[in-house]
């Protein structure tokens, strides 16, 4: 009769290698779900950054000079841009009522929801750089588009006010 060689168990060696190797990789994915958990429920998040750019001065003669500067003839548009984002954009005109051209104007424009309460308040430079300055009693047309108007936005037209001035 032909002896048949049973068959051989795996050496303990080789299946304490196998065991080693599936405590690690389950302990490398508790340790990554663990540090997934904490940056998506518990690390600080950052704000979105509205465009970087300096504030025009607001001091006592430029608080005055605000008063003589009205923005008139408001109005707002949506359109979808190639990234398919809503756009809401904002068209103007702005008045220099006062004495003194004005080389650039800073305005904040709020959005607020059903309960007056703000949602996106962001402030813009218009007329900056190398444009020609708004000559006492001109008027100059402006648009500021906003990418990321709130869903909670009541659909009203957002408050409009000069946070800053550069005079001429």
């Amino acid at each position: 009769m032909q002896e048949t060689a049973p068959f051989a168990p795996p050496k303990p060696t080789e299946e304490r290698q196998r065991s080693f190797s599936r405590l690690i990789l389950g302990a490398a994915l508790v340790i990554a779900a663990a540090l997934g958990a904490y940056f998506w429920f518990v690390a600080p998040k950052s704000q979105p950054v509205a465009r970087s750019q300096p504030h025009l001065p607001l001091g006592a003669r430029e608080i005055e000079y605000a008063k003589k500067i009205h923005v008139e003839n408001i109005a707002l548009s949506r359109a979808e841009n190639f990234a398919h984002q809503e756009i809401t954009s904002l068209s103007a005109e702005l008045v220099n009522q006062g004495d003194n051209p004005l080389k650039a104007v800073e305005i904040t424009v709020e959005f607020s929801d059903d309960m007056a309460q703000v949602v996106l308040r962001e402030s813009r430079i218009l007329f900056g750089g190398s444009s020609t300055p708004v000559p006492p009693g001109g008027r100059r047309d402006f648009e500021v588009s906003f990418e990321h108007v709130p869903a909670s936005w009541n659909m009203q037209q957002p408050a409009v006010r000069v946070t800053g001035l550069q005079f001429k």
